[in-house]
């Protein structure tokens, strides 16, 4: 059997111009698919570091960072090798980290990670007395050692760690791209690394506001986790064992808006689109993608659903998610019904194993911006939004124990929170997700109600 390395395939590597933080499957299939297809990609390396565990780099780094894209349509798989990626480090290597900073060819830092990993507090500054953030900015104000030596775990200190080795190297400006799924990802990325930097060394920040420009981009495209399945597809289709292939679905989006002073792939060439603004975008993708996906992750397992094209097959949960759709679209600024057509027959797709409690994960730090905004607005103008409702009681339920299991970035304050007596839950849960309307008892009342009927179901 053929080993898939670069040698055996005649894929060189390219040279590292572009360094990721949090290599996952979503990376590997949006991203590191639009540079694979940019008309320059020769040009454009990336390097990628895993996130806390090291699995992806020990999977990829005896591929030569190759793996197969598994392109799952509703009427057949489509298989490519993906070459993009040419090294891949585990999260802890520092010196290779720092390498890469300090190179004058690197000229975008992109990352994928959680809106946990920002380590911001509600009002979107940097969270100092977090104990990670805490230990990271007391390591890197350490002057003894070599900075390499000081090892941090955290995205904004790591940042900051590559900017003092970058400014220390005289390497020039760079661009940081977070393609990360919360609204204006750029700013608040920046917000958060500016406040790192400031108390940490408070000369970088300067520096950095003349050397760093932050892009701010919406992606989507959905990317389930690999199976035995995928490995054994490829093995039989394509004559080589790849242990860390990458399914995902046909459509893909990514927008993207900001500069880039070193230069970039010619990614619109591949499918990107660059604007002006992305939050319109990024409104329509969060509101009806992502807030339809929580409508789901804690409404269908409740309902008996494991899987994303089980439940919108659900009659009840595909009525709520229509409505869904409908609540949320009359907020966007841009057209959403062809989109959410095109949502539809996504969710719809039975070769795409999305499941519902992989979803459900950190929907203390979801619900506030993917269900908050439109129930904010319909209750302004004295309406009652059902949909938006729903995946509220939903997600009270799931804290109680209902559906799929907790995990959660704050998850024993919002398990307390959702503990006790129902109407006291309700109405808490409620002033979590939108604190200007905890007060509201039209509201508690009806996710009461909601939370019944879901419970008897």
């Amino acid at each position: 059997m053929t080993a898939l390395t670069r040698a055996d395939f005649g894929r060189p590597a390219a040279p590292v111009r572009i360094v990721h933080l949090g290599l996952g499957n979503f990376t590997r299939a949006h991203q590191a698919w639009y540079t694979e297809h940019a008309p320059d990609a020769q040009d454009w390396g990336i390097a990628a570091f895993t996130g806390r565990r090291p699995t992806m780099s020990d999977l990829l780094t005896p591929q030569d960072g190759l793996y197969t894209l598994i392109t799952r349509g509703a009427d057949g798989d489509a298989l490519e090798l993906i070459s993009s990626v040419v090294r891949v480090h585990p999260a802890h290597d520092s010196a290779a980290l720092l390498g890469y900073f300090a190179s004058p060819e690197l000229a975008i830092v992109t990352s994928t990670v959680t809106e946990a990993a920002y380590y911001r507090r509600p009002d979107g500054s940097l969270d100092t007395e977090d104990p990670a953030i805490a230990a990271d900015l007391a390591t890197l104000r350490d002057g003894e050692g070599e900075l390499a030596d000081r090892d941090v775990t955290t995205p904004p200190a790591r940042i900051v760690a590559g900017l003092l080795a970058r400014r220390a190297a005289g390497a020039g400006a760079l661009t940081v791209l977070p393609c990360d799924n919360l609204p204006d990802n750029g700013a608040a990325f920046g917000r958060v690394v500016r406040e790192a930097a400031q108390a940490v060394d408070p000369t970088l920040v300067p520096w950095l506001e003349q050397n760093v420009s932050w892009a701010t981009c919406m992606v989507d495209r959905i990317t389930p986790a690999t199976t035995e399945e995928e490995i054994v597809l490829v093995e039989q289709a394509q004559g080589y064992r790849d242990a860390a292939p990458v399914p995902t679905e046909p459509f893909s989006e990514w927008v993207i808006s900001g500069e880039f002073p070193a230069g970039r792939p010619q990614w619109e060439a591949a499918g990107a689109l660059l604007v002006d603004e992305v939050e319109p975008y990024e409104q329509r993708k969060l509101w009806l993608l992502n807030g339809a996906h929580s409508l789901m992750a804690y409404a269908g397992p409740i309902l008996g659903c494991e899987t994303v094209a089980e439940g919108i097959n659900n009659p009840l949960l595909r009525s709520w998610v229509q409505q869904w759709w409908s609540e949320a679209g009359q907020g966007l600024q841009i057209g959403w019904k062809d989109y959410a057509h095109a949502l539809q027959e996504r969710f719809e797709n039975p070769n795409i194993r999305h499941l519902l409690a992989q979803i459900a994960a950190d929907g203390s730090l979801k619900l506030p911006v993917r269900i908050a905004p439109t129930v904010r607005t319909w209750r302004a103008r004295g309406e009652m939004p059902k949909a938006a409702v729903v995946a509220i009681a939903a997600w009270l339920l799931h804290l109680r124990g209902l559906g799929a299991p907790v995990k959660d970035a704050r998850q024993d304050e919002v398990i307390a929170m959702a503990a006790g007596e129902l109407a006291e839950a309700a109405q808490k849960v409620v002033g979590f997700v939108e604190p200007e309307l905890v007060d509201d008892h039209e509201l508690v009342e009806a996710v009461l109600t909601e939370a019944a009927s879901l419970q008897q179901r």
